[in-house]
């Protein structure tokens, strides 16, 4: 069977019509506890995460969620032989639970980030460093948002 001039144009522009319509995907509006979870040890792996050495800067009550700011700062003398590998952010309740990741070694001169996030709800916010002897440190945060940010509403 031969396809017509008009078959193949009528075809053709439908996929062209097609490729043009955004893809809508579906997630949660919000992270879980075990999204979280799972997000942490996608990066640490079965290691061990312990307290200490982190500290966590973040204004413990928040008017609007949509810029916060923070700054995380790892205890590390920052010599070739022992500084911080990575700095890793989480949150709780954001549709995405990784903040960000910050990649440092020892020519960084400090183990220090600062920037603003976005926090959908009240919520807890985690920081967890990975130092070059392969040990993660964390310090954790729970942060009051009284205007919340994040939050995508479908019509």
């Amino acid at each position: 069977m031969r396809t017509t001039r008009r078959q193949f144009l009528s075809i053709a522009g439908g996929a062209t019509v097609a490729g043009t319509i955004p893809m809508v995907t579906l997630r949660p509006l919000q992270a879980t506890p075990a999204m979280l979870n799972a997000a942490i040890r996608n990066v640490v792996g079965e290691a061990q995460v312990r307290t200490g050495k982190v500290k966590l800067d973040i204004p413990p009550l928040v008017e609007n969620g949509n810029t916060v700011p923070m700054t995380v700062s790892v205890a590390s003398p920052m010599t070739a032989g022992d500084y911080v590998k990575s700095i890793h952010v989480f949150n709780e309740k954001n549709p995405q639970p990784n903040i960000g990741n910050f990649y440092l070694n020892a020519a960084s001169g400090r183990a220090q980030v600062s920037t603003r996030i976005r926090l959908a709800d009240t919520q807890k916010v985690v920081a967890i460093a990975r130092l070059s002897d392969d040990t993660f440190w964390q310090a954790t945060a729970e942060i009051v948002v009284t205007l919340a940010a994040c939050t995508e509403e479908m019509n």
